[in-house]
């Protein structure tokens, strides 16, 4: 397929902006390939994505970024994004002891689902080691001692490695350990965490033994942006399953863990696809 550029940019709403974008782009001898846009009325913000192919393009794809920069971005308090569709997104997986959401991804990934490098997962356990091996991933591994006096430490390492394995965003599968202020902000809404979200919601251990107790109706999944709030990042994707009386806690849990798996793989695809755009604590998902 030909190389594309991909444009994701918000800014405050107003007449012509895609006008001028795309006369952009087709002044230019550049092909659009795909174009949506939102208009937040109660925001009063626009936003847009748009791609398109830079065979015949006659920008050099190097000035691109300047040329949005001068020619749009301050004249419209636009903020923007650039993205070159040969250009991988590489991905480390961080996880513990549980390994329904590692399996899945790496499946995908194999299958060709996910198109992005898999350079290191990460661990603070041994346990999923010969998961990475049956991919032939490597697998690191860094101890946490159980009053986090090494965590200072142990995140240090992990940056270093992050920063030589190119990482441009984490997904958290099941990672059992929150993450510092001081990495999260190295990946601003790049670092993808899932967790059970119930109706009511249950938090502490064992929730869907708590659900269980509760003889909850449904049960569901959520993946988000991970922020310095806990767990209270811009929502990526959710779902839910109904639940009955003849529920068990283990039936509970496997269905728990089949949510959770496809809720993460969404969030991942899409943001792989460069099809989320975050403002302030929500995403717009493009189609």
């Amino acid at each position: 397929m030909d190389t594309t550029a991909i444009l994701l940019l918000h800014c405050p709403d107003r007449q012509g902006i895609i006008s001028e974008v795309t006369k952009f782009i087709t002044d230019n001898r550049g092909n659009i390939v795909y174009l949506d846009q939102y208009v937040d009325k109660h925001e009063g913000m626009f936003f847009m994505r748009i791609e398109w192919e830079l065979r015949h393009f006659a920008v050099p794809r190097e000035k691109i970024k300047e040329y949005v920069s001068t020619l749009y971005a301050q004249r419209y308090e636009m903020q923007f994004d650039l993205y070159f569709s040969d250009q991988r997104p590489r991905m480390a997986i961080f996880v513990s002891r549980m390994s329904h959401c590692l399996y899945d991804l790496l499946a995908r990934w194999k299958a060709g689902e996910f198109a992005c490098d898999i350079p290191c997962i990460v661990s603070n356990h041994e346990d999923l080691r010969y998961v990475a091996e049956q991919f032939g991933l490597p697998f690191h591994v860094w101890s946490i001692n159980k009053d986090h006096s090494n965590k200072a430490e142990v995140e240090a390492a992990e940056m270093e490695l992050l920063e030589k394995e190119k990482i441009t965003f984490i997904v958290l599968a099941r990672y059992m350990q929150i993450i510092s202020d001081d990495m999260i902000s190295k990946f601003p809404n790049h670092i993808i965490n899932i967790h059970h979200s119930f109706l009511p919601a249950f938090i502490g251990a064992k929730p869907y033994h708590q659900a269980y107790e509760r003889g909850v109706k449904i049960i569901g999944a959520t993946s988000h942006y991970v922020t310095a709030d806990l767990d209270a990042g811009p929502i990526i994707e959710q779902d839910v399953t109904r639940i009955t009386h003849k529920d068990t806690p283990e039936s509970l849990v496997l269905k728990g863990k089949d949510l959770e798996k496809i809720v993460l793989s969404r969030a991942v695809s899409k943001h792989i696809e460069r099809k989320i755009l975050t403002y302030k604590n929500k995403t717009i998902i493009f189609s």
